[in-house]
């Protein structure tokens, strides 16, 4: 009973019905604690932290009788950061409380505000609440059951990699000494010279000398299981949100649809904490879950995944099979009568030997959101200025003692949107160095120091780092794209009128998402010109549908005549 993790109500006028209706729903896995103000909520919250107690959530009444709800909130992350807040308004003062609420929200004193259940069955409150409950247990809690098991030593920096993959699929998974019963048998069933890391899937195949690909592959299914001869009418090249988008809609409308990925199912966005922006989410959602609900979606609709190889060729049709193109993985070719491209973008290398030879080691490329609970009372840098740094920054802020973040221009606000610079100010455990590149670091065995240096005087210092988390912008991967595909000076794949007109197939310029190749379309980050943004890059995948449709029945009419 006491392992349960506490949700802390702070009720006065309404503290029964609060009561009530929490413990109706949340009583069996959470421990339910009931103060009568302010002054007691956070004298319960520091004696739970001091004997390890874990608190999911803090529930507080807009009036307590001494001091308001918001200003409880805002102190909650001084003695617990981790902990979600949400703010109970009754139903008579819910109009004129809207602005208060929405200013507190703003100031980020807060994760939402609810009103409180007037009668039975009210959903939408409860909607709200498992949403948090839901992301806290994501991002913070260590799994209470497990799906996936790694058997491993401590600082193995490949099952470091694939924690990493497991986490941003969405899947609970464990790490398993191999000194340990449990970790032995298991590597003992695979023979007594399996090589680490050893991972069970949850579908109970186990492997050996394990890698992300490897897992990847093992999870969603092997491109060796993929029909000899089989046509699709789309391939689609990348699983980010552009190419998710792409493939609910191909499926949804009938069409054969594969989807291949190399990595995770998500892209960069499947690591994101928290998306705040996204239409329909006003509460926001991590990158990790959106992915993971359009995965199911697009399966739902009849969409196939392969992932854990990437796309080495794309090839036109032969002579004899002009209708459809070749796609080619390590071993395996797809044909496909239209491929989508939705490879999306890569984060730039710091370029510094020291720092990269540490990859996995203290230092990591992306989110790494895995990771943050490792962070927790240490000194943590964030390298990058967008959206992904500062979601990252504001993420590993709930666990680290301090976040930098290292921006080269001289403002968040040139990069970075406006509702995360105001949250990454809110937050006091987070401090930004404009004007600051990182030149070294290094360390015993992991990272331990960095050097940086001031853009404008040249100024080198060096400091104390426990962590490195770089997300530095944008390299588009083409470079196994055909040479009769064009692309920008900056590598990224040129589509409709912005193709050079000397390059327009037949003289007529390509349809506005396809590329120099008929029935080659791209969408989202990889695409030149386009927004870099998750919402976007969405729209794009679900706007190349109909240029898709077209392409199809043009080869409908070569073939029949018709």
């Amino acid at each position: 009973m006491g392992d349960r993790p506490v949700i802390l109500l702070v009720a006065h006028e309404h503290a029964d019905l609060v009561e009530g209706e929490f413990r109706a729903r949340y009583d069996r896995d959470y421990r339910i604690e009931l103060v009568g103000g302010s002054a007691a909520a956070l004298d319960r919250l520091r004696t739970h932290v001091a004997d390890g107690v874990q608190v999911a959530m803090v529930a507080a009444e807009r009036r307590l009788p001494d001091a308001p709800a918001v200003e409880l909130l805002h102190q909650v992350p001084a003695v617990t950061s981790t902990a979600r807040r949400v703010a109970l308004v009754p139903g008579e003062e819910y109009a004129d409380a809207l602005d208060e609420m929405r200013a507190a929200l703003l100031r980020r004193d807060m994760d939402t505000f609810v009103g409180i259940p007037r009668g039975a069955r009210d959903e939408e409150f409860h909607v709200a609440l498992i949403e948090l409950l839901s992301e806290w247990g994501w991002s913070v809690a260590r799994p209470t059951v497990t799906a996936t098991d790694v058997v491993a030593l401590p600082g193995d920096r490949t099952a470091t990699a694939i924690h990493d993959l497991l986490d941003r699929l969405g899947i609970p998974n464990r790490t398993l000494d191999p000194r340990d019963d449990e970790g032995r048998a298991l590597v003992e069933s695979v023979g007594p010279d399996a090589e680490l890391p050893v991972v069970r899937a949850f579908n109970g195949r186990v492997l050996a000398a394990a890698t992300p690909a490897a897992v990847a592959e093992a999870m969603y299914g092997g491109y060796d299981s993929i029909p000899p001869g089989q046509i699709a009418d789309v391939v689609v090249v990348g699983a980010g949100p552009a190419g998710l988008a792409a493939a609910v809609y191909a499926a949804s409308e009938g069409l054969s649809t594969v989807v291949l990925e190399r990595e995770a199912i998500g892209g960069q966005a499947g690591s994101s904490s928290m998306i705040r922006n996204y239409l329909g989410f006003p509460r926001g959602i991590s990158g990790m879950r959106l992915a993971q609900r359009s995965r199911v979606q697009a399966g739902r609709f009849g969409a196939r995944f392969y992932t854990g190889r990437p796309a080495r060729r794309i090839e036109p049709g032969p002579a004899d099979e002009p209708e459809h193109h070749h796609v080619h993985v390590d071993g395996v070719q797809m044909c496909a009568r239209t491929v989508v491209l939705a490879t999306g973008v890569t984060y730039r290398r710091l370029g510094v030997p020291a720092i990269d030879d540490l990859v996995g080691a203290g230092v990591h490329y992306g989110a790494a959101t895995s990771m943050a609970r490792e962070m927790t009372d240490l000194d943590v840098y964030v390298v990058g200025g967008g959206n992904s740094a500062g979601q990252a920054a504001v993420h590993l802020a709930k666990f680290a003692g301090s976040v930098t973040m290292l921006v080269r221009r001289a403002s968040l606000a040139e990069t970075m949107s406006d509702y995360l610079v105001r949250e990454i100010a809110a937050t006091p455990t987070i401090s930004v160095s404009t004007r600051t590149a990182v030149v070294d670091g290094g360390g015993d065995g992991r990272l331990q120091y960095l050097w940086t240096q001031d853009l404008d005087t040249g100024e080198r210092t060096k400091t104390h780092a426990d962590g490195l988390f770089c997300l530095l912008g944008a390299e588009p991967d083409c470079a196994w794209l055909p040479d009769g595909l064009a692309l920008d000076d900056h590598g990224f794949v040129l589509t409709g009128r912005d193709v050079p007109r000397d390059l327009w197939p037949d003289g007529v310029p390509p349809a506005s998402l396809e590329t120099t190749l008929r029935g080659v379309f791209a969408v989202g980050d990889v695409r030149a010109g386009s927004m870099k943004r998750v919402a976007s890059a969405s729209g794009e995948g679900a706007s190349v549908m109909p240029l898709v449709h077209a392409h199809l029945a043009l080869l409908r009419e070569q073939e029949y005549g018709t």
